[in-house]
């Protein structure tokens, strides 16, 4: 969705030279104008102004989409806190619809305004503004680890904050803007000045420049197609498991495929069309990554510690106690996030200020030489998409004044807001924040478009231990570390994605004044979207964040434990737990260098530890699901790439939207008391004998 941790990991683990050659539109794009000129493609369409790219039918056809793709991503957030790109989906669907809407107004004579690219950009940018909402949130993370629910299952049982739609509607409208009026003046510098790339976003303008041209329209027309059809499949599939779930631990999704002591330590495949679509979208080494850091934890390590019960642990203590064997789950966990976290958080970093001392460094010796008229020479160099670009990006300014104000009015309205919210987080704590944001932001902004990277989650965890220890355990530190957290993510992750959409404007032509306001739109509509999708799942599955449940929130322990620790340190730890969690964060920071330094050839096949430690605590089941797409992506591939490279992003949305919208019907049977007819379980050979001697006629 927006670029953000594994969260944003996964998203921008492919290399963008791949994403960008890999995208069918612009391959097609290409093609099409001969490898020159894709303005002059488009010389003879007049754009529109900034006012008439903002339409109604835009806007409505985002809330729509939005809705969809909240619970798409509420449903990954609250299972495995994967989240794969969705933005072809958004852009894919957002001109179908459109385009059928127009198509209609027109045979029947009242059309009034074509749709252009302009507005599909618009369309884009608010459904990945609105959407970006349900992960920067926090509900499957930092604003659900706050919950009693979680607290229970953490050492800390006292401080908590209960959700409620309310106070976190509320919460939301005053941390989500701030990161858009933070990066709002540098936009020029970013985008034109420093000719920053962007990736994602540059891949997001070729696709929808390509749906916009005679061939690119026909291949969107059969793109919907295929989407539609698997869309409907992932759907009627989603309803028939739903028969067979009448009791616990009931249907497909607890099928022993692999056998029952597999089924034990979590390896089957649970038939989710949600994962098997993630796993095409996603690249192959997240993929076997995960499926590595399940075989490593679950096949190897767990059973292993689970043979010192009553030497490094209480054999009287239950499962998931968090002096257990719990804590080594979590913990070791944690420790690889935060080693591959602080290792990425270095190296973009330090890419990015070599990257802008470059720059800055260019800029001024050209200042100093005497061609340095940027009205003639340089101008002349430029190519004609550029000059009709950069006139068209200049032409609707921001004032700065407006955004310096709006970040400041802004700030002074949370920092009144927030410790009433969350009597923890002292109105200083928030200032503090607040005077470091925008550089953050920018760093952020900037490693983003060198890299395609965003650490929003990095920087939310850095907040957690910073904020946490300050407050102390006394008066709320853990409570106080996550609500910062949630400050500090929405406002780097919000920055770099407005940079993003900032980069998709300037290449399809769009006004940097309407990609902000539809940015706004966007984000005002998450604000209330999110929650309220996130409020039907918490009242209408009651077993959300409960471990082994299909809503385990896994991120919600780890980012809580993260603040527990922040706060508390590492005494109440088991034995050996500490030594193991050094081992790995040492590990984590060990694969990524080797990653880096070996030839690319070679380093492209190392597992990344970031994906690794997300099958550590809820288990390795969905990464079968994930590799069984793979193979499907593989296969077809091999037998018809370009085919492949066509329609397997549509396929692969088709069966993730399918599946994540049924849990809409879903929840409104669960909330109505309905309930499924059938209870499909699957028992030991053992069970089955006592169950068939119980039920036969006595002899």
């Amino acid at each position: 969705m927006g670029r953000n941790e594994v969260e944003d990991k996964v998203e921008n683990s492919v290399d963008p030279e791949d994403e960008h050659n890999g995208d069918p539109g612009d391959k097609k794009l290409k093609q099409e104008v001969g490898e020159t000129s894709v303005e002059r493609l488009f010389e003879d369409q007049e754009v529109p102004s900034w006012r008439k790219q903002l339409t109604m039918r835009a806007f409505g056809v985002s809330f729509l989409l939005s809705i969809l793709f909240t619970f798409i991503v509420m449903k990954l957030n609250l299972t495995t806190g994967i989240i794969p790109s969705l933005n072809v989906s958004a852009g894919l669907l957002g001109f179908f619809f459109v385009r059928t809407w127009t198509k209609l107004l027109q045979k029947s004579g009242l059309l009034k305004q074509p749709f252009t690219r302009q507005e599909n950009t618009v369309i884009q940018t608010c459904v990945v503004a609105s959407s970006g909402i349900a992960f920067s949130g926090g509900f499957g993370s930092y604003l659900f680890g706050m919950s009693e629910r979680i607290s229970k299952q953490s050492s800390d049982t006292h401080d908590f904050k209960n959700p409620s739609l309310g106070w976190i509607i509320g919460f939301l409208f005053v941390v989500s803007f701030l990161g858009l009026f933070s990066v709002v003046p540098l936009r020029r510098i970013m985008i034109i000045d420093f000719k920053l790339t962007y990736p994602s976003g540059t891949a997001t303008a070729h696709l929808i420049n390509s749906f916009h041209t005679p061939h690119g329209a026909k291949l969107a027309k059969k793109q919907v197609r295929a989407l539609g059809k698997f869309f409907t499949f992932s759907f009627l599939w989603g309803f028939f498991q739903w028969f067979y779930t009448a009791g616990d631990d009931c249907g497909f999704l607890y099928f022993p495929s692999l056998g029952l002591k597999a089924y034990k330590y979590r390896f089957y495949f649970d038939f989710s069309a949600t994962y098997v679509g993630v796993g095409m979208i996603c690249p192959y080494i997240i993929n076997v990554s995960v499926l590595v850091g399940g075989i490593l934890s679950w096949g190897l390590m767990w059973p292993l510690i689970e043979n010192r019960k009553g030497d490094w642990y209480s054999a009287s203590l239950p499962s998931n106690s968090m002096n257990g064997l719990q804590a080594y789950k979590v913990f070791i966990a944690i420790a690889l996030i935060l080693g591959d976290g602080l290792y990425n958080f270095l190296k973009v970093l330090s890419q990015t200020i070599l990257g802008l001392s470059h720059q800055l460094l260019t800029k001024k010796m050209s200042s100093d030489l005497p061609v340095a008229d940027h009205s003639s020479p340089m101008s002349s160099q430029l190519s004609y998409d550029d000059k009709r670009r950069s006139q068209l990006f200049l032409k609707d300014q921001i004032p700065t004044w407006f955004a310096i104000g709006g970040y400041v009015a802004i700030a002074a309205i949370s920092i009144g807001t927030l410790p009433h919210i969350f009597h923890q987080l002292k109105w200083y704590y928030i200032l503090v924040i607040y005077i470091f944001a925008p550089t953050l932001a920018f760093c952020n902004a900037y490693g983003c478009g060198l890299t395609d990277w965003s650490l929003a989650s990095t920087y939310g965890k850095l907040a957690i231990f910073t904020i946490g220890a300050w407050a102390g355990a006394s008066h709320g530190g853990v409570l106080a570390g996550l609500a910062a957290c949630g400050v500090m993510m929405n406002i780097v992750a919000t920055a770099s994605d407005l940079m993003q959409d900032f980069k998709t404007g300037y290449l399809t032509l769009a006004s940097p004044r309407a990609m902000f306001v539809s940015q706004l739109i966007g984000t005002s509509m998450g604000c209330v979207i999110a929650p309220s999708v996130f409020w039907l799942f918490y009242n209408a599955f009651g077993d959300i964040g409960v471990p082994g449940s299909e809503y385990a929130a896994p991120y919600a322990i780890v980012f809580r434990n993260m603040a527990i620790v922040g706060v508390e340190g590492f005494s109440s730890l088991p034995k050996n737990c500490l030594l193991l969690c050094y081992v790995f964060f040492g590990a984590a920071i060990l694969i990524n260098l080797i990653r880096d330094t070996v030839d690319k050839k070679w380093g492209r096949y190392i597992p990344l530890p970031m994906a690794m430690a997300i099958p550590f605590y809820i288990g390795p089941y969905f990464a079968i699901d994930m590799c069984v797409g793979s193979l499907i992506l593989f296969i077809w591939e091999k037998i018809n790439k370009s085919k492949a490279d066509a329609f397997g992003p549509a396929v692969a949305s088709g069966l993730i939207c399918g599946d994540g919208i049924w849990t809409l019907p879903a929840s409104i049977l669960a909330l109505a008391g309905v309930k499924p007819p059938i209870c499909m379980k699957f028992l030991s050979r053992g069970t089955n004998a006592k169950v068939d001697k119980f039920l036969s006629p006595k002899g």
